[in-house]
C-alpha cells in the first residue's frame, strides 16, 4: 500500500483510476479539502477526520490530508514500444528529482518513464508529492537491464539521445523530431558507461553562467521541453 500527502496530488489521484483505501483528514476550511470530501464521497471512499496528533511523527508537507491507496504499478516495457517519447533515468536516486521529472515529462507529453529496478529512486510518497499528482497519469516502467533496453528501443525505432555536460553536440541544434527517447544520467556520476556508448548521440544543454552543470531535474525538464518545441507542441 502506498501513502499520498497533500492537497494537490490527492485531487489528481482522484481523477485517475489509482484505487483508494482511506483518506485522512484534519478538518480545515479550505475549498479545494471540499473538493477531495465531496470526490471521495462520490467514489464511496472511506474518510477517517483526525486530529492534529495524527500527523505529528510524518515528515512531509502533509498539508492535513494523507490517503492510502493501492501500492503503485508499473508499466510492462513492451506497453511502451508503440510510444513517441520516452525518457530513461540512469540511476536517479533522489525521489525529489524522480517526481519532478515525470512531472516534467507528463507536462510536455511524454507517454513513458523508464527506471532500473536497482540503485534507482522508486514511486513512494515524495515522488506522488513532488509530482503533483502527475505521477497519476505517467506510466513508469522498471526494467533490469538498461542497456537491453535501449537496443529493444532501438529496434522499435527510437533514436536515443543522453545528456552529457561534455558532449560535443549542442541541444538547440541535434533533430529530435519522431521517436525520441531521452537518457537523463545519476545525479552524481552522470550516465553509465554502458548506457553511454548505446546511445545514438551524446549532447549538452548549453550554459552561459559560470556554474558548468544543472540540477538532473532541471536539465531533463530542458531537453524533454524541447523536444516539444521541435515537434510543433504536438
Amino acid at each position: 500500500m502506498d501513502k499520498i500527502y497533500g492537497r494537490k496530488p490527492i485531487l489528481d489521484a482522484l481523477d485517475s483510476d489509482i484505487v483508494f483505501e482511506k483518506i485522512y483528514i484534519l478538518k480545515q476550511n479550505s475549498k479545494i479539502l471540499d473538493q477531495i470530501i465531496a470526490r471521495a464521497q462520490a467514489k464511496n471512499i472511506k474518510i477517517d477526520f483526525v486530529d492534529k496528533r495524527f500527523f505529528d511523527n510524518i515528515d512531509i508537507n502533509h498539508q492535513g490530508l494523507m490517503a492510502e491507496v493501492k501500492s503503485f504499478e508499473y508499466t510492462d516495457i513492451k506497453d511502451l514500444a508503440k510510444a513517441t517519447r520516452l525518457i530513461i533515468l540512469d540511476k536517479i536516486e533522489d525521489p525529489h528529482n524522480l517526481g519532478a521529472i515525470i512531472r516534467s515529462a507528463e507536462s510536455f507529453g511524454f507517454e513513458g518513464v523508464i527506471i532500473p529496478d536497482r540503485r534507482s529512486a522508486s514511486v513512494n510518497p515524495t515522488v506522488y508529492k513532488t509530482s503533483a499528482g502527475a505521477i497519476s497519469n505517467m506510466k513508469v516502467a522498471r526494467v533490469k537491464n538498461l542497456t537491453r533496453t535501449i537496443k529493444d528501443l532501438k529496434e522499435e525505432g527510437f533514436w536515443v539521445y543522453g545528456l552529457a555536460g561534455e558532449a560535443e553536440e549542442s541541444l538547440p541544434n541535434v533533430d529530435l523530431k519522431g521517436k525520441v527517447c531521452l537518457v537523463v544520467g545519476n545525479e552524481g556520476k552522470g550516465i553509465s558507461r554502458l548506457v553511454r556508448d548505446n546511445c545514438d548521440m551524446l549532447i549538452n544543454i548549453p550554459i552561459l553562467g559560470k556554474v558548468n552543470s544543472l540540477n538532473a531535474s532541471v536539465a531533463a525538464g530542458i531537453a524533454i521541453y524541447e523536444v516539444l518545441r521541435q515537434n510543433g507542441f504536438h
